[in-house]
């Protein structure tokens, strides 16, 4: 079913559904079995492969505490040269600059925005309420939680977990509390590390494999241990502003 007009230079898979108000660029690839929703703007250039869900709205369950009532959602909006790995699910509401990259079975919940050039690895999750900059790298696995701030060129290695709720959810108490990591720019999360509810990553910071980090990071800082604790200064040739590809 195909309610939507498609350009001509743009291709469409087998047992593919658009529904009404959707918008598709120039030179688009759709694969097999794809679902996008009405209201989706796909840009220029875009490549969506098989089986990703597009548009998805959320379906609030009785005992969330970070979605929101239902409400009418801005469009989903994916900017030029966009590729959505297959069985990723992209829900209503986000906004995806130029040029991202989603690896296979990965979710992007409403209300999140990612900036142009950034990666988000194969079976990762963003949750909603969330923003990433630009030329970040989420990778695999990776569980990004509601309500986090990852700025430009931030690092998060595979299974990494953001946490937002101190309280584990019991009491009425806790929503007043809610809050998800800070990470500032150029932060980098080693493999399997879990970030407390509100932490800061300061400028550059490094948080090693596998560290829990409690309390707030300071800049160009090293942390590793459960709990984490300042190790040593980041080496100057590992600083964001010293990289080839750093634009500012």
């Amino acid at each position: 079913m195909i309610d939507s007009p498609c350009p001509e230079s743009s291709t469409i898979g087998q047992n593919v559904v658009i529904e009404k108000d959707v918008r598709i660029g120039e030179n688009v690839r759709i694969g097999h079995n794809v679902v996008i929703r009405s209201g989706v703007h796909i840009g220029d250039g875009s490549i969506i492969l098989d089986g990703a869900i597009l548009g998805k709205c959320p379906a609030k369950a009785g005992l969330s505490a970070t979605t929101g009532e239902a409400v009418e959602l801005p469009p989903l909006v994916l900017g030029k040269s966009v590729t959505v790995g297959a069985c990723c699910v992209i829900y209503r509401g986000a906004e995806i600059g130029n040029s991202v990259f989603f690896g296979d079975c990965a979710t992007v919940r409403e209300d999140v925005t990612i900036g142009e050039l950034t990666i988000i690895g194969r079976g990762a999750t963003v949750e909603n309420k969330t923003t990433i900059g630009k030329r970040c790298k989420i990778e695999s696995n990776a569980y990004i939680t509601a309500m986090s701030t990852v700025e430009d060129y931030c690092f998060v290695a595979p299974c990494v977990a953001f946490s937002n709720d101190n309280y584990l959810g019991r009491t009425e108490e806790r929503k007043k509390h809610f809050a998800g990591p800070v990470l500032r720019k150029g932060a980098r999360i080693g493999a399997n590390a879990t970030l407390l509810p509100g932490v800061e990553i300061g400028k550059d910071a490094l948080v090693a494999a596998g560290a829990v980090v409690t309390k707030n990071v300071p800049s160009e800082t090293v942390v590793a241990g459960c709990p984490a604790k300042e190790m040593k200064p980041v080496p100057e040739d590992q600083l964001i502003e010293n990289q080839t590809y750093y634009e500012g």
